[in-house]
């Protein structure tokens, strides 16, 4: 009886994605942990209760967002739900951080040409970022589990990180152990928030996805394996599908942004860090002082 079961779903599943005008929607649900920050933020005296209360709601805004995947066989748009940002919310350096976040924009995929298209703003200027898919060295695990009713596989991957993507900074270890050797000078010394951070030179990535949807799709930049990605994890970042419609009713018309100066992932990196490093350098971080993105 579980054979015919077995042998019926995948007879539909052939009809199904047969079909030239196939199409699929995914509903992301993504949050990153905020736990190390948080604990640092805890231990600053200078943050009152009222304004630690403020940041980890804005925090939380900017880290835990709702995504929409559509696709076909070969190729799919991803971008984050709209919402309206209560006044005052996307402001000043919150709004820099959440161009950082993996948040705005359209990020296209063609898994048969094996490029990509994500338009991104930053700082006021808007960029198209066009380049090759990252290839992913998956390795299959052979565990298995559930998830939405899918059957799904687990794969992981070590892959580099990207110097422009906020959500792979990590909380550099306090340095309780060295205060004794601090000098006298460099306790005068301003400091702002980015001195607190570092960016590992690589990740290990977790994904969990399913062959009874076999197309080679997921979330964001993740791709190249025998069925949609239905959970990615980064160690801080999880993104998990919380909703998916085969063919639904509504096509979406699935195609590249165009809006933006175009510019590689390499250069487009290059251009985030030297502007953050300007950024660190003027003290913004201490002062409030806004800066202007100057360029082309």
């Amino acid at each position: 009886m579980k054979k015919n079961l077995v042998l019926i779903f995948l007879f539909f599943s052939t009809i199904v994605f047969s079909q030239k005008d196939f199409q699929g929607m995914a509903v992301y649900e993504s949050k990153t942990s905020m736990g190390e920050f948080n604990d640092r933020m805890k231990g600053n005296k200078d943050i009152t209760p009222e304004m630690q209360k403020m940041i980890e709601e804005r925090m939380k805004k900017m880290f835990e967002k709702t995504f929409i995947l559509n696709f076909d066989k070969s190729t799919s748009i991803y971008k984050e739900e709209e919402k309206l940002d209560a006044p005052g919310q996307n402001q000043g350096g919150f709004r820099m951080m959440t161009s950082m976040m993996g948040g705005g924009g359209t990020y296209f995929k063609n898994i048969k040409e094996k490029k990509y298209t994500v338009d991104k703003e930053f700082m006021g200027k808007e960029f198209l970022v066009k380049d090759s898919l990252k290839i992913y060295n998956w390795q299959m695990t052979g565990e298995t589990r559930q998830i939405g009713g899918y059957n799904c596989f687990k794969a992981i991957a070590i892959v580099p990180t990207s110097a422009s993507d906020f959500r792979n900074f990590r909380m550099k270890k306090t340095d309780e152990e060295k205060k004794e050797e601090v000098k006298a000078e460099d306790k005068e010394k301003k400091t702002n928030f980015m001195d607190g951070f570092e960016i590992p030179k690589e990740i290990t990535i977790t994904a969990w996805y399913t062959p009874e949807i076999p197309v080679s799709q997921g979330p964001e930049g993740y791709w190249g394996l025998p069925g949609l990605i239905l959970e990615i994890n980064d160690g801080k970042t999880t993104i998990l599908c919380s909703k998916i419609v085969l063919n639904p009713k509504d096509k979406v018309e699935i195609k590249a942004p165009t809006n933006g100066k175009e510019i590689s992932q390499k250069e487009y990196d290059e251009t985030v860090m030297k502007k953050m490093e300007e950024l660190r350098e003027m003290g913004a971080g201490q002062g409030g002082r806004r800066m202007e993105f100057r360029g082309r």
